[in-house]
This record gives C-alpha cells, structure tokens and sequence, in this order.
C-alpha cells in the first residue's frame, strides 16, 4: 500500500512512524511533511500545503495512493473527505457535515443540547454587547470561546470580568481569530480535571483509543494562555473504570448515534475533550475530529497492533472485528517549543542534541515546527518537538522523557517542567 499523511507537525511525524511499521506499506507520502518526517524509513515529503486540497486530490490520484490519512483539522473541516471520495479515492476522516463537530462550536454545543449529551452550561452570541451582557448576568469565572477553528487557542478562560469582556472583544471586534470570531460561545466554567478520550468509528461501532491527558496551556501549573498542547501521557489514571463507561454511554455512543440520526453519519477520529468533576462525572468541553497533538504521539507509542487496519475498518465498516491493543508501558510526550509560543517566536535557531537523544532506548522525538539548514535541524514553528519516551509506569517514563529532553538545546527553547504530575499525584506518587 502507499499511504498519503496530510499535515507537518508531530500528530503527523507519529502517524507516518506508526503506519510506516505495517507490513502492508511500502511507502507513506506526507504533504507537507517536515524534516523529521523525511528521516522516516519508508517515508518521503511532498512540498503541498495540507490545506490545498485540490493540489492533494491530484497527487493522490496521479500516485495511486491507497490510503490518505488527515492529521489537521482545517483541511477536514474544509471537505477533503468528500472532495477524495468524489474522485474514487480511499480517505480516513469525517465529512465536511461531520467535521462541524469541530469546525463550529456553536453546532457542536446546539447539538449536544439536542441529544442531551452532559456539557457546560451556555449561550451562543453573533453581536459582542449581548455577549457582554450576559456575562454581566452571569459573572466569572466564566469561559468564551471563538466558534470556529482558532489552533487549539480559542477557548478562553476568564477568571474576572474584565478578562472576559476583553476576550469578547479579542475574538468578535479585533478578530484575533480571523472568521472564527463571528461568533462565540460564552458557557459556565467547569471545574475538574481535564482528559481526552478518543474513539476511532466506523459511523455504528466504536473502538476507544487508550486514555490520555494533554496540557493546553504554556506555563507549569496550567498558567498562561492555551496553547495547541504543551505535553501528553498515557493512560490518564483519572479516566478510570466509572469514568470510561460514563464518556462511551452518555457521551461518545450518544454523538455517534445522534450523528446518524441527523443523517450525518461519523467515520473517523472523534476525540472529546472531557471535564471529569468530582473524580466521576465527565462533560464535554469540546469535540475534535482528528487525533489529537500531542496525544498521539503517547497512544500511537503505545500501541501494539497494525493501526492500518483499524483506519481501513473505519472506512469499509467493520470495526466491530478490530481489537487494539496496547503495551502495559506508559508513555509521555514533553513538548519544546520557540519560546514566545503562543505568541510571537523566532524561527531559525539550530537544534543541539538530537544525535545523542537518538541513541536512548524507548524515547522517540516526534518532529512538529522543524526544517533542515545546511545539514541542520532548525526550529521552524512554535510547537518544535514531542520528545516522546516509554517506562515501565508513569514516573518512570516521565524521567525518561524529561533526560532526553535535557539532552536537546536551542536558543530560547520553553518547555513545561511539570508534564505528568497530575498522574504521580493521583497514585500518591507526589
């Protein structure tokens, strides 16, 4: 098989490793690729944008691709599903209907309503002095959230009113977000711990992935603002035996099938950012229709069986059929990032130390905002690196990840200290 990976960042580095490692590919394309991704045995880069899905159709038709693989969001969010199926082509991921999961917070919320699937409390706003109005009524903390697709930075939490009404007027009048910021979604703030349960469908049956838990904003402690995700790790002890049934039964076999019922049925990635409150009871805090960044790269680390034929399954139907199973290891990505991220950052600067790193047992770096200079691995984004290790438990595998990342350098490199502490604290191991 020849297998196209639409994307450049570390989502994507992992999925090309991952399906690389079947004995059904003989090759794995990645459009646009990055330099990390282009070190891969059996892999190559293709200079298309992730987003020019016409440019994509092309290639994959004129290749004979047969299997393409969606790592972003915009690019499902946009219709490459639909555009590959017209053309006769194989595609792993939802529709452009079922991508609205994602691509609008506002159908995402209406929709959970509708089915009566557990989420915050809230109310969806195109003019931003209604918008302040009811934040008024309601007081923070409180969170306001850009409708359309922001790069994971939308959703802001405001511990004041101030902040609040500053946010409204970020995303709606400043349109920091560009579009989508035409409309928010102001809803009550939830308190609890934070997980991601990812499921791949075939549109019926549902295979769950292994639990995780990301780390969206900058700084240790989750201060500063959100970010695309700062570090993973697998499994996520909060997601336990109660939590788990409670996510499948009230949340995730209620989308799927109320998805279907809407005649919008959803194949692919559906991964759902849990609120777990008082250790038990799990809400929505949002829907995404792709692996998640930097979650896969911990769960794909993981996992044991051929994922090829569970994307296969999910496209052809028959998932019911597939098992996949998981290493008892644990795994924990540490994300280094262009300091300034998420803001402003420098790109250029020479990474030191991946040689060395490279010689470790059990740690793979997955490359994300990386090009090659002269022979040199240069940072060339704001997420550059998930340095990605595998130990017998947590604690283990955290102290893996934490000395190969101390083995690479850059000027100005930022990354979190404290990934996986949530986890050591819940085993009493803090």
């Amino acid at each position: 098989m020849k297998v196209l990976v639409v994307g450049g960042g570390g989502r994507e580095h992992a999925l090309v490793w991952k399906i690389a490692q079947s004995p059904k590919v003989t090759k794995v394309l990645a459009a646009p690729g990055n330099a990390g991704i282009a070190e891969e045995p059996k892999a190559q880069c293709v200079d298309i944008s992730a987003t020019d899905i016409e440019a994509l159709r092309d290639f994959a038709l004129q290749e004979k691709i047969d299997l393409t693989v969606v790592g972003p969001e915009e690019p499902l969010v946009k219709g490459i599903v639909d555009v590959f199926q017209d053309a006769g082509l194989t595609i792993f991921g939802p529709t452009k209907a079922a991508a609205l999961l994602e691509g609008s917070k506002a159908f995402a919320k209406q929709f959970m309503k509708e089915m009566g699937i557990p989420t915050a409390e809230f109310e969806v706003f195109d003019d931003p002095e209604k918008a302040k109005d009811y934040i008024r009524s309601k007081g923070a903390p409180i969170v306001v959230k850009a409708d359309g697709l922001a790069a994971g930075k939308g959703s802001i939490v405001c511990k004041t009113l101030d902040e609040a009404l500053t946010a409204v007027d970020r995303i709606m009048v400043e349109k920091a977000f560009g579009d989508a910021g035409n409309k928010v979604v102001v809803e009550e703030f939830l308190k609890g711990e934070e997980a991601s349960f990812i499921v791949i469908t075939d549109g019926e049956n549902i295979v769950p992935l292994a639990s995780s838990q990301d780390h969206k904003p900058v700084f240790d402690n989750d201060e500063g603002p959100n970010t695309g995700g700062m570090g993973a790790y697998s499994p996520a002890p909060v997601v336990t035996e109660e939590v788990f049934n409670r996510a499948m039964n009230e949340i995730v076999i209620p989308t799927i099938k109320g998805m279907k019922e809407k005649g919008i049925p959803f194949k692919g990635v559906l991964y759902v950012g849990l609120m777990i409150i008082e250790d038990k009871y799990p809400k929505v805090l949002e829907f995404n229709v792709r692996f998640g960044d930097p979650e896969a790269q911990p769960i794909l680390m993981r996992m044991k069986t051929d994922l090829v034929d569970a994307l296969m399954a999910s496209i052809e139907g028959g998932l019911d059929k597939c098992n996949i199973e998981y290493s008892d290891e644990a795994a924990v990505c540490v994300v280094m990032a262009s300091g300034g991220y998420p803001g402003k950052y420098e790109k250029g600067k020479v990474i030191y130390g991946l040689e060395e790193v490279a010689k470790m047992e059990k740690v793979k770096v997955f490359h994300a905002g990386t090009k090659k200079v002269n022979g040199n691995f240069v940072t060339n984004g704001g997420r550059v690196l998930g340095v990605t290790a595998l130990g017998e438990n947590i604690k283990k595998a955290i102290d893996r990840a934490y000395e190969a990342v101390s083995k690479i350098h850059w000027d100005k490199v930022h990354y979190r200290k404290d990934i996986g502490a949530k986890a050591l604290r819940r085993l009493g191991l803090l």
